[in-house]
């Protein structure tokens, strides 16, 4: 990955992911789930809650790793094995196996794929009978006899495990081999020359055996795994106008018959309600939209948007902002750490911080709430059904009453009261022939 960050925690579609595999467990009913890591990694922070962790002492191949949760694997019934790099494989594929496996009764079951370019993956070779003979892995391809090269059929590295029998398994292989590496393959041979039942589950989802270790791999994964989840909000009752123009991460929740125009990008736990329209070209991130919300061409972190609130176009809510229901933020206006009440509005090319606005309110073009003094952040609070006049400065600390104005062009230090009228401004004076005086003047200096 040529990454400081462990491959595990590098982000797909908002979910790090090794929490793709955990999560797929879960859903398909894991009553534990276990991640084996290595000494210098902590995870747990990217794990979702619950999840077991256990430390491998050394990188000795999938075999000491399972061998490193022996505790774990002799205390269950079924242990399902699987790759924290190949997060798409789902919970249906490992409900499925699940139940072939125990189906059959069988001491171990191995997921395989057929793959046009198998390259360095185990190939699952079969009896004459075409029962699992044995997994011979090809990372070192020289020694292995041409025959096996040519099969097609590999392993995913994805198990279903008796959990005795696995224990007893790990303790018959060995690391004679190339990569002096404990392989978990080699478990199912050595279960079958105890004459126990070894079964290949063969699956016709090459995604399953998708594994990542390069950025490129990343970037493949991701856009199937984008794929899925735009196919699923689709299915649920979701309008998404152009999948391939739209991103949308794994935790993102949207009720049915809101409309995801092209370009936009929903991240995090964002939340978006029934009704509502959602771009072109709108990115948010952590944020909440209420029903019938329309957001066109905006940016919005980490804010709340209630029924029927209007934003954008070009509007930008950051961490705090809070629009009740009805109201709007509208062009080139940005809102921070404020409060819009029901039904007010701020129309236009306006700057809102650490503001409380009332029911109602109206805040004309241009306004500022000029709340930073070069050390501390200071609130305005600006009354029910209020009207702020064009370009209005109102210098915080400061309070406007309910039913009050502000004239156009006021700087307010002080409290307005409910119902007044605030205007500050210097008495206009117009000089009489400036035009003219300034184009002698400029005259004078050309010659």
């Amino acid at each position: 990955m040529r990454s400081s960050v462990p491959k595990v925690l590098h982000p797909i579609c908002g979910r790090p992911m090794i929490a793709w595999t955990v999560l797929a467990a879960r859903e398909a009913g894991a009553g534990r789930v276990c991640v084996i890591a290595s000494p210098d990694r902590d995870l747990s922070p990217a794990l979702p809650e619950g999840t077991e962790t256990v430390v491998q002492p050394e990188p000795d191949g999938t075999g000491g790793a399972v061998r490193a949760a022996l505790d774990l694997v002799g205390d269950s019934e079924t242990v399902v094995v699987m790759n924290g790099d190949h997060p798409l494989v789902s919970a249906e594929l490992i409900m499925g196996l699940v139940d072939f496996h125990r189906g059959a009764g069988a001491a171990a079951t191995v997921v395989t794929v057929d793959r046009d370019d198998p390259n360095s993956l185990g190939r699952v070779v079969r009896d004459p009978a075409g029962e699992f003979d044995r997994i011979v892995e090809t990372k070192h391809p020289e020694g292995v006899a041409p025959e096996v090269l040519a099969i097609h059929e590999v392993n995913t590295n994805t198990f279903a495990f008796e959990g005795s029998a696995l224990a007893d398994g790990l303790g018959r292989i060995t690391n004679d081999n190339l990569a002096g590496e404990y392989y978990i393959g080699d478990v199912l041979a050595a279960l079958r020359e105890q004459g126990l039942r070894v079964l290949v589950h063969k699956v016709d989802d090459v995604s399953v055996n998708i594994g990542i270790n390069t950025r490129v791999e990343l970037a493949v994964v991701s856009a199937e795994a984008r794929r899925r989840i735009l196919e699923r909000h689709m299915l649920a009752g979701v309008t998404i106008a152009d999948p391939e123009a739209t991103w949308i991460d794994a935790e993102v929740e949207i009720e049915a018959d809101a409309v995801i125009e092209p370009g936009t990008t929903l991240r995090g736990r964002t939340r978006v309600g029934r009704g509502s329209v959602v771009g072109p070209h709108t990115t948010l991130i952590d944020s909440r939209l209420g029903a019938e919300v329309s957001a066109p061409h905006s940016y919005l972190v980490q804010c709340e948007v209630a029924d029927g609130g209007q934003v954008g176009p070009f509007a930008h809510l950051r961490p705090g902002a809070t629009l009740r229901k009805g109201a709007k933020a509208g062009a080139f206006v940005e809102i921070k750490s404020s409060e819009i009440g029901e039904d007010a509005k701020v129309p236009h090319l306006s700057y809102v911080g650490d503001t409380e606005i009332g029911a109602g309110s109206n805040i004309g073009a241009g306004t500022v709430t000029v709340n930073y003094d070069g050390f501390r952040k200071h609130r305005t609070k600006i009354g029910e059904r209020a009207r702020i006049g064009s370009d209005t400065m109102l210098v915080a600390p400061v309070s406007v009453g309910d039913d009050a104005y502000t004239g156009a062009g006021s700087v307010i230090t002080e409290d307005v009261p409910p119902g007044a009228l605030g205007v500050e401004r210097a008495e206009q004076r117009n000089v009489e022939g400036y035009a003219e005086k300034m184009a002698r003047k400029a005259e004078a200096e050309e010659s």
